[in-house]
């Protein structure tokens, strides 16, 4: 821990209620003003895209002067708005918990319980950082709606409230400060200094103390050319070449532009899923730190996350059939408070979007660094590409090939002392790994196909993600035990969990 002198980024209103509340960058309006503007042209595009002709005699003249002068109005509406909502919109940190006061009609105070962080997301829109601003995205556990989001901040006192943020949610607490003030900093300072405040004039004492950012050792990246020739070889490449030949093709004929425009979306939602890929993945690297696991991506929009340790509820490694040459694997999880957010998006969940198999063992690792048993690398190996009872897995029946022709020697469980492994999948294969105290619930599953073959499906529920752990097709009466012994399993991995607040006890 260390202290120097504050340096703030926005204006700190005056202790209320023995809290300091404290406002975005004034620059935010600006930043958040010009979204509205792109809807506007999203929307009148979707309205009027198909009728391109109608589109440019409207526009004729003097029309694109009204269309021009309709959009700057927009976009002084929506800055003055975001203005407003600026000026309404505070937040104060206490030792226990975020607070977030919002709203120009409706008013509304959030409170983010700091003992039920899942992880804390740095992310840098293109825009914002250009001005060296940035989004601190509290993920919190709960349901729809339970992220947090300071957006924006300046970018050094992002950083330092994020390294706040995490060292409280581990269970340490600030130095001693004198006065009430010091629950309320975001720079990183015990000693108080003046802060002006905004419209009133007056000034707020402010103690900040802060922690210093943890150091962090790197275990590995992802190179460029892997990632592209993983993008290459995916499913989403191959319809995007089929939708390019379609519209050369169409256009060479002397197809109508009606025709040719019918084809546009295909192809722009392809390059679209194509660009998505390419920027949440690209300079990937991934770390530890004794606040968690760092990971760091991102082009044009760059994210840096922090996941605390133990918060990983489940882990996916997966295996696409182009790829299985390359013996390349994707390692997804799932983490509360990710999966409950409907706009979340699918790289916030990756541990390693293109893994070589070292690589993905490594990741795993990285969450449960015991596997619970003798062997574990064995353990994987037999999980990721084994085949019936390889590696000690409990195998579906050979009866079950009724039911899944193809893939029903790849049906597996295996249970060690630490965790619940479920394979499956021949031609995309699987892999799902749940520690025995992160098991939220199980179900049996049976249909009347299934239920005269003397086999059942059981799923392991997780928290809502990518990770949806089942395994197909096993013996009824063993997936019967398994079931209740799994259950048993789960209770006491809890009561012998160690604390979310991981470092109060040291």
């Amino acid at each position: 821990m260390s202290a120097a002198e504050p340096t703030p980024s926005a204006p700190v209103d005056a202790t209320e209620d023995g809290v300091g509340w404290r406002r975005m960058h004034p620059v935010t309006p600006l930043l958040k003003g010009w979204k509205v503007v792109v809807a506007v042209l999203v929307v009148g595009w979707a309205q009027v895209g198909d009728d391109l002709r109608h589109v440019a005699d409207v526009l004729g003249g003097h029309g694109w002067m009204f269309a021009l002068g309709g959009l700057v109005l927009v976009a002084l509406v929506a800055v003055t708005w975001s203005g407003i909502a600026w000026r309404a919109t505070r937040f104060a940190v206490t030792d226990e918990a975020v607070h977030i006061r919002q709203g120009v009609v409706f008013r509304q105070q959030r409170q983010a319980r700091l003992d039920r962080l899942q992880a804390v997301d740095l992310v840098q829109p293109l825009l914002a950082r250009l001005v060296g601003l940035a989004e601190l995205r509290l993920e919190v556990a709960g349901g729809s709606g339970s992220r947090v989001s300071l957006a924006f901040l300046r970018e050094s006192d992002a950083v330092a409230l994020r390294a706040e943020l995490l060292a409280l949610a581990a269970g340490l607490r600030r130095p001693d400060a004198a006065g009430p003030a010091a629950t309320a900093p975001v720079g990183s300072s015990s000693v108080p200094g003046p802060v002006p405040v905004g419209a009133g004039g007056a000034t707020a004492r402010v103690a900040a103390p802060a922690f210093e950012t943890a150091p962090e050792q790197v275990l590995y990246e992802l190179p460029m050319p892997r990632l592209l020739v993983s993008i290459a070889l995916s499913g989403g490449t191959l319809w995007l070449a089929v939708g390019l030949v379609a519209l050369v093709v169409a256009a060479v004929s002397g197809a109508p532009a009606e025709a040719l425009f019918s084809v546009v979306p295909l192809v722009f939602g392809l390059a679209s899923w194509f660009w998505a890929r390419l920027n949440g993945a690209a300079t990937f690297r991934a770390a530890t730190s004794p606040d968690g696991i760092r990971l760091r991506h991102g082009l044009t929009e760059t994210r840096s996350q922090t996941v605390p340790p133990g918060r990983v509820q489940a882990v996916r490694l997966s295996q696409p059939l182009l790829w299985r040459g390359k013996d390349w694997w994707r390692v997804q999880v799932n983490v509360a408070g990710y999966g409950a957010e409907g706009q979340s998006r699918e790289s916030e969940t990756v541990l390693h979007p293109v893994a070589t198999r070292d690589e993905a063992m490594t990741a795993l690792w990285l969450v449960l660094p015991d596997l619970g048993v003798d062997d574990p690398r064995a353990a994987v190996d037999a999980g990721l590409s084994g085949l019936d009872d390889a590696g000690g897995y409990t195998a579906a029946p050979r009866r079950a090939r009724w039911v899944d022709p193809v893939g029903w020697r790849r049906h597996g469980v295996l249970v060690t002392r630490r965790a619940l492994l479920l394979r499956s999948g021949r031609l995309w294969r699987r892999l799902d790994v749940v520690p025995h105290e992160r098991t939220q619930s199980l179900g049996l599953e049976q249909g009347p196909i299934q239920r005269r073959l003397k086999v059942a499906s059981v799923v392991a529920h997780s928290t809502p993600g990518p990770v949806t752990p089942r395994v197909e097709h096993l013996d009824a009466m063993a997936a019967s035990a398994l079931l209740d012994e799994q259950a048993a399993r789960a209770r006491q991995a809890r009561r012998a969990a160690g604390p979310e607040q991981w470092m109060r006890s040291r």
